[in-house]
């Protein structure tokens, strides 16, 4: 008999298939009597750090997968593992129970998520999962178990009471027909990854039976609805909306080499962000005009100590030739804030967000900006590359960008290193006192890049990972849109061109109102390329 299952669909696409139950290698934590305490603190302390470097690779995958709001929950996971009060606790359970480290870690993660569920604020509450997701990560760096799995050698649609942040990063997506989950939200971290990958997903479906892992089932990510053992009717209905929403997709596939342009020939380019050279495929088989945005921390996040200049040049010369004649923009190192890497030691802050982040840190750490901006100007001859500095917010700040790249290509030309000529330059805008000085810097540079998501969060005084302020946090507030015409009008005035590389760049419903602001490109993730394509060359901007 056929089993109907509602709850919230967080990706419009139908999946068919094999359900699979997430199988957890943890187990029952034991508890046992020990003798040396400081002995047990200080295996928890290697657990912890081994933790907090899986934590950092896992960030960057997410970068590279799906982005910087997927990645950024794993820099609040490494924040909680350093957290003071977390490591006391545990110290404390160790010296009054003369316990084991990985029964001190599961009481301390049990007392914390229970103090965590019990408050008012929401999004208090939904860290008490992080508290058990990072406590449940010590564990398993302590008694060497394995983490999640699906056993399964062909696709399937992954099932789960819920899962964690790390969970959902560390499956092979290649064997994900699909993500359903009893519990969650639209907001969960499996829902940004499903959305951002193009991924099927249904959550909040309510109670799971282990019974029906290996069932046929439907994923309608379009209206919430999940069937197991379908009957025929509910089939082939469902059959054909994923029939009909494929032919879809293949009409978006006809606009492939098809220019950019409206209907009364205006024209626009539109590229792909992107973070590390896997994704190069990605912006082939979606037909990107070039690379708006290449974020080189991925770079970073994934090496275990800093990378070499010449390992720094070897992924920039990879981008810049396979991509050549296409133009790539690589945005240089943007970490802090939420991306945080272990071996810069980078200062513990109380406001990140507002702290020492992209090019403040750059031009804090020469040693590090020096060693990178050599390894760009060098990959430069390979293809046709561009550069621009993060969060800036003030001239001198571009002055400074600007002088120190000068330098460093008058030394690579004295050693016999070719170097481009001319080099794009330009910034993000991403601060709202980058948006109002445009002017100022518009001389300056080639070009601006809005930020939108960072934009966003400090015109409106909101913080965008809390997902409780997120009614707040409204990119398409009058406020950020008038900056961004603002922004457009001072580039063109002193010949800058304009681009939006932020998430908003990729909302269909405000392409029109981009282009008639003259915005001269648009940079989105590679998914989005062809949607993007279709909207253009559907518009008419003569028509008022």
């Amino acid at each position: 008999m056929m089993i109907q299952l509602t709850g919230k669909g967080v990706y419009g696409a139908v999946a068919v298939g094999d359900l699979r139950f997430v199988k957890r290698d943890l187990g029952p934590v034991v508890r046992r009597q020990v003798e040396d305490c400081e002995a047990e603190y200080e295996r928890f302390q290697a657990a912890r750090d081994q933790a907090v470097a899986e934590l950092g690779q896992l960030q960057a995958k997410a970068l590279a997968e799906a982005g910087e709001q997927s990645a950024a929950v794993f820099e609040v996971h490494q924040m909680m593992l350093r957290d003071e009060d977390y490591c006391d606790n545990v110290r404390s359970v160790l010296a009054s129970q003369r316990v084991n480290a990985e029964f001190a870690v599961s009481v301390t993660g049990a007392n914390f998520a229970a103090q965590l569920s019990e408050l008012d604020d929401p999004y208090l509450r939904e860290r008490a999962a992080d508290v058990n997701d990072v406590s449940e990560r010590v564990i398993r760096c302590l008694t060497g178990r394995a983490g999640v799995g699906l056993g399964a050698d062909e696709p399937v649609i992954v099932v789960a009471d819920d899962l964690s942040p790390s969970e959902t990063v560390q499956l092979d997506k290649s064997k994900v027909l699909a993500f359903v989950t009893a519990g969650g939200s639209t907001n969960s971290h499996s829902a940004i990854l499903a959305r951002s990958l193009g991924i099927p997903a249904v959550v909040g479906v309510g109670p799971l039976d282990p019974d029906w892992d290996g069932e046929y089932a439907v994923v309608d990510g379009f209206s919430g609805q999940v069937l197991i053992r379908p009957d025929q009717p509910a089939l082939r209905r469902l059959l054909e909306k994923k029939q009909s929403d494929e032919q879809r997709k293949q009409l978006l596939e006809e606009l492939r080499g098809q220019p950019d342009v409206t209907l009364d020939g205006r024209r626009i380019e539109i590229h792909a962000n992107i973070g590390s050279t896997s994704e190069l495929a990605a912006v082939r088989d979606n037909d990107a005009g070039g690379v708006g945005l290449f974020r080189t921390e991925f770079a970073y996040m994934e090496a275990a100590q800093q990378p070499s200049e010449d390992e720094l040049f070897e992924v920039y010369r990879q981008v810049a030739q396979e991509l050549a004649p296409k133009r790539v923009v690589f945005r240089t190192l943007d970490v802090g804030a939420d991306k945080q890497i272990a071996y810069l030691d980078l200062p513990q802050e109380d406001n990140p967000a507002l702290g020492l982040r992209g090019v403040r840190l750059c031009l804090r750490r020469p040693d590090v900006f020096h060693r990178q901006l050599r390894a760009l100007l060098r990959a430069s001859a390979f293809g046709r590359v561009a550069l621009m500095a993060p969060m800036i917010a003030s001239l001198s700040e571009v002055q400074r960008v600007k002088a120190l790249l000068a330098q460093i290509k008058a030394e690579l030309l004295a050693e016999g290193c070719p170097v481009a000529e001319p080099i794009e330059f330009g910034v993000m805008v991403e601060t709202p006192a980058a948006a109002i000085c445009s002017d100022r810097l518009a001389p300056e540079v080639d070009f601006f890049s809005i930020g939108t998501n960072d934009l966003t969060q400090y015109t409106l005084a909101v913080d965008r990972q809390n997902l409780d302020l997120e009614e707040f946090c409204d990119p398409r507030h009058e406020a950020v849109l008038r900056l961004i015409g603002q922004v457009v009008d001072n580039g063109h005035r002193h010949g800058a061109w304009v681009g939006i590389c932020g998430e908003l760049a990729g909302d269909l419903s405000l392409t029109e109102h981009f282009l008639r602001l003259g915005v001269d490109e648009l940079s989105v993730a590679p998914t989005v390329v062809l949607p993007l394509r279709q909207r253009v060359r559907e518009l008419d901007l003569a028509e008022p």
